[in-house]
């Protein structure tokens, strides 16, 4: 195992320097694993984008930084995953830091073959959260199989600060993901235990969004602002709890910033990633920034997952307008009180005291079972869609 140097910094806590785990070599034996049962490991990595012209959206710091978390070897202790400030509100879940990679499984119906690679997710967090928000998720995909890459999107993230820009060019997120897709594949640890032919993604509202983008929608920033001047206008249309002031700064900043001008004429690109064959978006937002041709051009496998009580992302403009115009996409709304942050890292008592916003469910609400069952249908359509 090879030593790690790192810190944290305030509340969502980031990589500032690589950790790299050992590699077991793959052979013919399990060593008593399966895909069902895997232990998880967890580690960090810094990718820095060979475009020099990258769109870093204000941020402070000019790289990608990522949360991994993969199948561990069954040697693999796991410990609670402790970040200074961020533990004491979240709870991260279990790993191993730095452990050793395990052996790939043997897919159906080939047991006593082993092929030496392992399926990819790549994680987008909702606006302004952390790859960290996402644990929950990760750790569940990496313990049935999947190495797990949550990415901190520039100036979107609690880790290394908010700037206008980093909320206001959505669009941009997907070639966050498109980087650490390939920076992930040429990595001297995992790159070779990667199976470029199934490698999917997940996202978390903001990250929801990020996932239709991906999977080739075309989002059209005037078709969002012309909903919102409508009588259909929702919720969606309000600045989100985290940047109280977007709506008027994405309008400042088209009018006087140069920078997001020219960001803003890409914004009608297409981020379709190919490599990516399935998304699985949780409380998708931005529903009214995609005409519906768009989404009917859209190819992939898509699930859609959203609680019926979300006031910050009504479904009826996103969740169900994504399953309504997608060709084959899966739609499961929890019923009842299931809201918005439900799809965050379960809360301590401390963050519940603190973040009220983000750790209060709804009456009658399991945050630790709607993961459960989230995960679960997460894990069963990456598995069917990505043979």
């Amino acid at each position: 195992m090879l030593h790690r140097t790192w810190r944290i910094v305030a509340l969502s806590a980031c990589l500032l320097q690589s950790a790299y785990p050992s590699s077991v070599p793959l052979s013919a034996e399990m060593g008593g694993s399966s895909a069902s049962e895997f232990k998880v490991g967890g580690t960090f990595r810094k990718f820095t984008p060979p475009d020099k012209s990258y769109n870093w959206r204000g941020a402070k710091t000019h790289a990608l930084l990522a949360t991994v978390w993969y199948p561990a070897a069954p040697s693999a202790v796991e410990h609670p995953i402790d970040i200074p400030g961020m533990s004491q509100l979240f709870v991260l879940g279990k790993a191993a830091q730095d452990a050793d990679l395990a052996l790939a499984p043997a897919p159906a119906p080939a047991p006593a073959k082993f092929p030496a690679r392992f399926p990819m997710i790549v994680i987008s967090h909702g606006t302004g959260g952390s790859a960290l928000v996402m644990a929950w998720l990760g750790t569940a995909l990496a313990a049935q199989g999947y190495i797990a890459v949550a990415v901190n999107h520039p100036g979107n993230n609690g880790a290394d600060g908010y700037t206008a820009l980093g909320f206001s060019t959505w669009w941009e997120r997907a070639r966050d993901l498109s980087v650490v897709i390939d920076s992930m594949l040429a990595d001297p640890i995992f790159g070779s235990h990667i199976d470029p032919n199934r490698i999917g993604a997940a996202g978390f509202s903001l990250g929801g969004y990020t996932m239709i983008e991906i999977a080739g929608g075309i989002t059209d920033p005037a078709a969002y602002k012309e909903f919102c001047a409508s009588p259909r206008a929702d919720n969606i249309c309000k600045s989100p709890p985290e940047f109280p002031t977007l709506l008027e700064d994405f309008d400042k900043l088209s009018k006087t910033d140069p920078e997001f001008q020219a960001a803003l004429r890409h914004a009608g690109d297409s981020y379709r990633d190919p490599r990516v064959r399935a998304v699985f978006a949780m409380a998708p937002a931005l529903g009214p920034a995609f005409h519906p041709a768009s989404l009917e051009k859209i190819a992939i496998p898509v699930m859609i997952v959203a609680g019926q009580a979300d006031t910050n992302v009504p479904i009826a403009s996103s969740a169900k307008y994504f399953a309504a115009n997608i060709p084959g996409a899966k739609l499961t709304i929890f019923p009842g009180n299931v809201a918005h942050y439900v799809f965050l890292d379960s809360c301590t008592e401390d963050g519940r005291k603190t973040r009220p916003l983000l750790c209060t469910d709804g009456a009658g609400v399991d945050r630790d079972a709607i993961h459960a069952k989230t995960a679960a249908l997460a894990v069963e359509f990456f598995r069917a869609t990505m043979k």
